[in-house]
């Protein structure tokens, strides 16, 4: 069991017991590319975690071991004091931010390990900010509130790992509850839970297995495009601050002072948000169909007016409307990683075969397949 070999882990590498605590990875149903632009998302925790035994050890230094990794990190908690290993980075970053809070962070050593699947757009950063998060939140009794638990891992990636992400991956980890999602207005941060009862359905992920790296930073430069609109629709409507403040007319009066590319960019975004309000009101009426439509209308925007698919993805989408799935689309930052499929149990083997071998004949890659089930949020598991 995962959580006996990570205390074991642990009293190999420190010769005591810590405290467990464990953080999900997560979907996003719909909503993709819509948090940094203060819209509704609709994410959900899932049963793949980051695991996590930790304890004060009464000095000034922190030491981390990565299972997955095999390596060791040790730093202090001064802001010239980050490690070197990547990983690290989140590890510090998360205390760093915590302190930034008036949290009284001292030294600690930890043990982690995890199953979220790596590339897979799944986020085990923000499932690994989260963890700690989490637990050094209640072990040093910062009495961080836990929207903020949710900013100290995104400002985590801002700040220590360069990634200007928006909110949503941090706040389902952390907010994720067993057979919901969460309906997340990430503008304000109000939210709400939404039943997530897939009756004869379930949710399948298939990873290309492929990540596109492009040199001219493509994320951010999705976001500077939804910038530029929401500056030259501010010019006649002040009291437009990000794009989901925006309204299809808006977005028509600033269209000829736009660039083509960013007004596709915009009109997707606008687009998108709309769905997630037609997927929510399909949950709670129990109509699947209408979801997965949803969902394959957003694939075709990521890929032809976003621009963040690539040929692999695009024909596991294209497969996945092939083989009878209700609906497919990519999920994540995009340029690889994998679909989300909704499928009915009855079709089940069939399409996982199927989509295999025909993915296998056109790339010479074999997909890796995920069932995914939705589970609750960072919580504690046990005190050693």
């Amino acid at each position: 069991m995962i959580t006996e070999k990570l205390h074991a882990a642990f009293v190999q590498q420190f010769g005591a017991s810590g405290a467990q605590y464990t953080s999900p990875g997560r979907i996003n149903l719909i909503g993709e590319h819509v948090d940094y632009n203060g819209g509704y998302v609709l994410p959900g925790a899932i049963d793949k975690a980051i695991f996590l035994e930790i304890r004060p050890n009464g000095t000034n230094k922190s030491r981390v071991f990565s299972q997955d990794y095999n390596e060791r990190a040790e730093f202090g908690l001064n802001e010239t004091d980050k490690p070197q290993q990547p990983w690290a980075h989140y590890v510090f970053g998360v205390a760093r931010e915590l302190i930034k809070r008036g949290g009284k962070i001292e030294g600690f050593d930890a043990v982690f390990t995890g199953n979220v699947p790596l590339g897979a757009g799944l986020s085990s950063s923000a499932a690994l900010e989260s963890v700690f998060a989490f637990a050094l939140n209640e072990l040093f009794a910062c009495g961080v509130e836990k929207k903020q638990l949710a900013v100290v891992g995104q400002m985590t990636e801002h700040h220590y790992a360069g990634v200007k992400c928006g909110i949503m991956d941090q706040f389902a980890s952390v907010f994720g509850k067993k057979n919901h999602l969460i309906r997340l207005n990430c503008d304000t941060l109000e939210y709400e839970y939404v039943p997530c009862e897939l009756g004869n359905y379930r949710l399948v992920l298939v990873d290309s297995c492929v990540k596109h790296t492009l040199v001219d930073s493509p994320y951010d430069r999705r976001r500077e495009s939804c910038e530029r609109v929401v500056k030259a629709i501010a010019q006649r409507h002040p009291q437009v601050k990000v794009l989901a403040h925006a309204t299809w007319d808006m977005l028509k009066e600033v269209q000829s002072t736009v660039s083509e590319v960013d007004y596709r960019r915009a009109t997707f975004v606008v687009g998108e948000i709309k769905r997630v309000e037609k997927v929510c009101a399909a949950l709670k009426n129990g109509d699947l169909e209408e979801v997965g439509k949803n969902m394959y209308a957003t694939h075709q925007g990521l890929s032809k007016d976003y621009e963040v698919s690539c040929e692999e993805v695009d024909f596991l989408s294209e497969c996945a409307q092939k083989y009878g799935a209700a609906g497919a689309r990519i999920m994540g930052g995009g340029f690889g990683g994998c679909t989300i499929n909704l499928v009915k149990s009855e079709s089940y083997d069939n399409f996982v075969e199927k989509i295999a071998k025909d993915y296998t004949a056109k790339f010479g890659l074999a997909p890796k397949v995920y069932d995914v089930k939705i589970e609750d949020g960072a919580r504690v598991i046990a005190d050693k």
